[in-house]
């Protein structure tokens, strides 16, 4: 075998090694469950002592399901292998039969992090129903009920039909832009979240440059961008993000809160974090812009 055979082998054998430090686990704590009702998802990692790894935290998309609760426990350490545990509080509001779930888990590394999935675990949806007596039951009653006067249903079912022509045709008529108005609202709101929630969560960096808020800040600004775009920013990694944008600043400011994530590294971050701001606030107003576009169109 020649070199770069071998090369090769070796690199593979170092993937696969590599594939196998972080042993990722997820299960429901029971096996169905009513609609609404609060279940737990149990997420459990193992992974050597000296790897860093991360759960997902509320800005992942959970659905079908709806996150209620995250629940984190302190990680073990036993003959250098680390097992770290979180519980996911969930909801099921779907009418499907069965639903699904599988949670990523990150290993971070220098540059960029890998991703490792657990497998699906199922929740049967419970259908609960009264039960019905046999023989139904009649309360005896020999007080004469007065009897109410001849309703017109017909000029009742004259009057009903007009509205409904009416409504319908009104509906039909203004569809499109009641849908871009309530569409526009719901940017709006989605901003005006996002916008609060991002000038506390820099704050508290600028003042404490710590691993978790860091992460959580990334997290943030990538989940609302791909919420606006349809694009993958989640999966992407900073330079990923530059390119796809066009932008090297923002490549800059990914690698500043980078350098506390994957270095453990204090830096400034007020200047970073009021760029991505302002990036994310530029695509909030593209995405206003082709809702008014959309309306005028149609």
């Amino acid at each position: 075998m020649g070199k770069i055979g071998i090369l090769l082998l070796l690199l593979g054998m170092s993937f696969s090694a590599l594939a196998q430090n972080v042993q990722v686990e997820g299960y429901f704590t029971q096996d169905s469950a009513k609609l609404g009702e609060r279940v737990g998802f149990v997420l459990k990692a193992r992974y050597p002592e000296n790897t860093q790894v991360v759960f997902p935290d509320s800005t992942y998309d959970f659905s079908p399901l709806v996150l209620l609760e995250k629940k984190t426990f302190i990680s073990s350490t036993s003959e250098g292998t680390t097992l770290d545990s979180t519980i996911y509080f969930v909801s099921n509001f779907s009418l499907e039969p069965s639903i699904y779930l599988s949670l990523p888990v990150y290993e971070l590394s220098r540059y960029d992090s890998i991703t490792y999935f657990s497998t699906e675990a199922e929740l049967k949806l419970k259908l609960v129903l009264d039960s019905i007596p046999e023989q139904p039951v009649f309360q005896e009653n020999n007080v004469y009920q007065p009897i109410e006067k001849t309703f017109n249903w017909l000029l009742a079912g004259l009057i009903t039909a007009g509205v409904i022509v009416l409504l319908g045709g009104l509906v039909l008529l203004f569809a499109k832009r009641i849908k871009g108005f309530f569409k526009k609202n719901r940017e709006k709101l989605r901003w005006l979240q996002f916008e609060r929630k991002w000038r506390k969560l820099t704050a508290l960096l600028a003042q404490n440059p710590a691993l978790e808020l860091a992460d959580e800040v990334v997290g943030l600004w990538k989940g609302y961008l791909e919420s606006i775009t349809d694009l993958p920013f989640q999966e992407w990694t900073s330079s990923e993000i530059s390119e796809a944008l066009n932008d090297k600043e923002i490549f800059k400011a990914l690698r500043a809160i980078d350098m506390i994530i994957y270095a453990g590294k204090e830096a400034k971050t007020e200047e970073a974090t009021n760029y991505l701001l302002e990036v994310a606030k530029t695509k909030y107003q593209e995405k206003l812009n082709q809702i008014r576009h959309e309306r005028a169109t149609r």
